[in-house]
């Protein structure tokens, strides 16, 4: 007895050896990649955003540098705000993971030998412990190092070797043991080492640039059920009940034993072996692409309303780390004597998804016209708002201060690719007109008056 599969379900080759147990598969490939990788929002490798790394890690493109061709311009400050590497997961989602291990060792010494839950207990161990919880992995470090190589080759004269050791460079970290440990391979990315550095790197400044410490943000949003009631539509819905039972019969489980919960546990494992271990786990084979999309969607619902556009408060209660990025901009490119000491090269902040996806929210980035909700799945397949191509792990945003002959410009890239500043035509605008695009959050975004004296009230078109 196999688990049913609809005939329009594209079934991968692998899941095949997994239905059909006298099938040898030895002779059969197994790609390295996933088919469902590019769909797991903030659980996505960033080589999915950039595929071209897995082929080369160092590979770079100047091309992204797009100053105007014209004007002579030199880049005279970086400053970068970095999403952590690739981690292990935290406790909430170890204990889910240990659940669903838990319903698969019961329900497979019931079930026949040859049923899929009989071929994951043989082929998939449970090997994640509590306190593991969030932590960084190898590849995560790996991840930074490489950044910061590739960065360094993008901007030699900011990311020198000479400006690392002079600690001309700025670090600073979320207090979270994962950002920490980003900062520290991150620097010894820049200064050229290739494996765990021995401590000697600057110890980044703790800065909590944290959504957290918004009371109008916690109060209205974080500790308010009616802000996400979108996610827990979509949740309990037509499409996410659909992918359940799906898996479920596949899994030959009894009606209802496979939680939502626990289907997502299932989804995530795929991901988390990907990341961690660059293993192509079998329980990505239980997922075809129109389930990914479905379970990526109802992520992209999550960070949409609870970090994003969906509530005012949420992009608000990034106007520390806005006002940290300009002041940093503002000291960099004023004019100076030519007796006084050059700018500050660099500033790198590393933070979390949660640190980046507000400040792009206030930035206006990312702003489909219509806001994703749990009734409008099918319409929002083009969206713009995808934290899987958003905020990868090693997610970055990057700010390019260039000296031009008629003043100063600034780009922006997204992880490693041009991206334009909402409403202005140039790759790297003028900076005065950079500041005058977001002039009402330089002369307001005050963060004790939005957070103390607002609400999360729901306001997915109220422009900032």
């Amino acid at each position: 007895m196999f688990p049913a599969v609809l005939p329009s379900e594209r079934v991968p080759v692998a899941a095949l050896c997994l239905l059909l147990t006298r099938l040898s598969c030895s002779s059969l490939s197994v790609p390295d990649v996933p088919h469902i990788a590019a769909y797991f929002g903030t659980k996505t490798r960033y080589e999915e955003v950039n595929p071209h790394l897995l082929r080369d890690t160092s590979s770079v493109d100047a091309s992204v540098l797009r100053p105007p061709a014209a004007e002579r311009c030199s880049p005279v400050h970086l400053t970068a705000v970095i999403r952590h590497g690739s981690r292990y997961p935290t406790v909430k989602n170890i204990r889910r993971i240990q659940k669903l291990s838990e319903l698969v060792r019961t329900e497979a010494s019931r079930g026949p030998a040859g049923s899929w839950l009989h071929d994951l207990q043989s082929r998939w161990e449970m090997w994640y412990t509590e306190d593991m919880d969030g932590q960084l992995v190898a590849k995560g470090r790996d991840d930074l190092r490489q950044l910061a190589r590739r960065l360094a080759a993008l901007f030699p004269s900011l990311l020198s070797q000479e400006n690392v050791l002079d600690r001309r460079i700025r670090f600073r970290s979320s207090s979270k043991h994962r950002c920490v440990s980003s900062v520290e391979a991150f620097q010894e990315g820049l200064r050229g080492r290739g494996h765990d550095g021995d401590g000697s790197g600057d110890s980044p400044e703790v800065t909590e640039f944290s959504h957290e410490r918004c009371r109008g943000y916690v109060e209205g949003v974080e500790k308010n059920r009616t802000a996400t009631e979108e996610v827990e539509k979509f949740k309990h819905g037509a499409e996410m009940e659909e992918v359940r039972r799906r898996t479920e019969e596949r899994l030959g489980l009894h009606h209802h034993r496979l939680t939502p919960d626990l289907l997502e546990a299932a989804f995530f494992l795929c991901s988390y072996e990907l990341s961690i271990k660059s293993l192509h786990s079998p329980w990505c084979f239980l997922f075809n692409e129109d389930d990914a999309k479905v379970l990526e969607y109802k992520s992209d619902l999550k960070q949409y309303w609870k970090r994003s556009h969906g509530h005012v408060i949420s992009g608000l209660s990034s106007c520390p780390l806005f006002h940290h990025v300009f002041r940093s901009l503002d000291k960099a490119g004023r004019p100076r004597r030519s007796t006084e000491a050059s700018p500050e090269p660099a500033s790198i902040l590393l933070g979390h998804a949660e640190t980046l996806l507000p400040l792009l929210s206030l930035l206006g980035l990312y702003k489909d016209q219509t806001p994703p909700t749990a009734s409008n799945y099918l319409s929002q397949q083009g969206r713009s708002f995808r934290t899987s191509r958003i905020v990868p792990y090693a997610a970055n945003l990057l700010f390019v201060l260039y000296d031009c002959q008629r003043g100063p410009r600034l780009q922006l890239l997204i992880n490693e690719s041009p991206a334009r500043f909402p409403g202005l035509e140039e790759d790297a605008p003028l900076y005065r007109d950079v500041r005058a695009l977001y002039r009402h959050l330089l002369d307001g975004c005050d963060f004790h008056r939005e957070c103390e004296g607002r609400s999360g009230s729901r306001a997915p078109n109220t422009e900032l």
